[in-house]
């Protein structure tokens, strides 16, 4: 009997809040060899958020399917817990336990009777008086509802498994500074040849594992270097040198590289084999100026993209100030203040042009960028479009992938946004689906990342953003 204990110790009960399965309905099967526990109260709340379009709405929904599929399959007697495991879900080997019986547990007079948080809460407690052997943990998104857990002396965890990093200071950064004595260690055996008015070097090392295909990487000293990484494995790379934007030679509609990661951006942008791109980077680094600038060259002058697409979400930072008049695109034109910024400092590099010219350029320009709304944009596909996804740090992992998946033969996609600035409920800079599509896009051939360093706006702005 004594080891039959032990055995159920090993294992511990999560209880889940609402908000846990509404923001990843997956969180059913994510728990291992550990149990679960519904409240009753859990699918009450489900079933009042089942209604609407919204991606809360949608998630309720998946929710009642998964569990619709897991309680069919369960014996009749429902109290002993339902497993979870199946043959797409082998790693549950956990049960899922349904509230089935009223848990009379006395709370603290001072917490509100009938309100669903305490009631789980309540739930909870009754949990740990049942089974002291083993750990009862609340899994909840609510910091609210962690904090008057730990307040009744109850265990309370975040929910974890959808972040892809702890730490964002680890996340990619798409950049290298190389070392001192690179050459020196690395260019023993070098190759070099030039092609296309770009050098290339076949270099070999113990840094070369440490590379990603598409990072570029640097080297600041008498003689400056350069390059982006074409290809590499444990002990070797490819190295090609890059187009210098820096020089008013090889300006883009006007518009010149003015630090060392613009000139990467602009690289990637303009690279018509790079499929995906992503800029990270705080306000005024100059994203959406060299995304579009980028975007109008290659639409208006090489006509590789047929128009441009920009999207972003709806969030706002005041109240919201209610329904919009108009068409799609009009409904979204209070959001689009950054293009409308942009567009005119990209209209004024043509001085010579004049008054006269420089509206027709910019009617030019307004026919070939279309703004559309995200709620829009499911079972649409892109052919030969530039895609702009503003402010994507406000999505989820499974909105940027709806989004992502939109891109045809032929389309750019470029997601942007500054991690540090989320908006949306439960999203975290570790769970933001900006910052799951840098990591996953990492050393892929066909995509490049730019974490952003340096502010271009304005001394005020950079003196703001560092004070304030």
């Amino acid at each position: 009997m004594r080891q039959r204990k032990k055995a159920v110790s090993d294992t511990k009960l999560f209880v889940l809040d609402t908000n846990v399965l509404l923001h990843d309905p997956t969180s059913l099967y994510r728990f291992e060899e550990h149990d679960i526990c519904l409240p009753m109260f859990v699918l009450e709340e489900l079933d009042n958020k089942k209604k609407g379009m919204t991606e809360v709405a949608r998630n309720a929904r998946q929710v009642s399917r998964f569990l619709d599929e897991i309680v069919n399959d369960a014996p009749r007697n429902i109290e002993e817990g339902i497993s979870l495991k199946s043959e797409s879900h082998k790693n549950s080997t956990g049960r899922l336990y349904l509230q089935t019986s009223f848990i009379k547990q006395e709370l603290p007079n001072n917490l509100e009777l009938g309100k669903a948080d305490n009631a789980i809460l309540g739930v909870v407690i009754g949990l740990q008086h049942q089974q002291p052997e083993r750990s009862v943990i609340l899994v909840s998104k609510d910091i609210n509802m962690r904090i008057k857990a730990r307040a009744l002396g109850l265990e309370a965890q975040d929910y974890f498994n959808d972040k892809v990093l702890e730490d964002t200071d680890l996340l990619y950064g798409g950049v290298l500074e190389l070392p001192v004595d690179f050459w020196e260690t690395h260019g023993r055996e070098m190759k070099s040849w030039v092609k296309d008015g770009h050098t290339y070097y076949q270099v070999s090392g113990p840094l070369c594992a440490a590379f990603f295909v598409n990072q570029f990487v640097f080297k600041e000293d008498d003689t400056p270097f350069y390059a982006i990484v074409l290809e590499q494995n444990d002990t070797s790379a490819l190295l090609r040198t890059l187009t210098d934007y820096t020089h008013s030679k090889n300006n883009v509609w006007g518009i010149v590289a003015r630090n060392r990661e613009q000139n990467f951006v602009l690289n990637l942008l303009l690279n018509p084999d790079i499929d995906f791109v992503t800029l990270l980077g705080q306000a005024g680094t100059g994203k959406t100026l060299l995304t579009l600038a980028a975007g109008l060259m290659q639409t208006l002058e090489s006509k590789l993209y047929s128009e441009i697409i920009i999207t972003r979400v709806t969030v706002p930072i005041g109240e919201d100030i209610g329904f919009l008049p108009g068409t799609e695109e009009e409904k979204m034109t209070p959001w689009m203040g950054a293009l409308e910024d942009n567009l005119d400092v990209l209209n004024k590099t043509d001085e010579e042009a004049g008054d006269w010219g420089r509206a027709a350029t910019r009617d030019l320009i307004r026919s070939r960028i279309k703004v559309k709304s995200l709620n829009f944009m499911r079972g649409r596909t892109f052919l030969n479009k530039y895609i702009i996804i503003d402010e994507s740090q406000n999505l989820t992992p499974k909105q940027m992938k709806t989004l992502i998946t939109r891109a045809g033969p032929g389309t750019k996609v470029v997601c942007m946004g500054n991690i540090a600035q989320i908006d949306t409920p439960y999203l975290s800079e570790g769970s933001s689906g900006l910052t799951y599509v840098v990591d996953r896009f990492k050393g892929w051939e066909h995509g490049g990342h730019i974490t952003l360093l340096r502010g271009e706006r304005s001394r005020l702005a950079d003196h703001a953003g560092e004070v304030l």
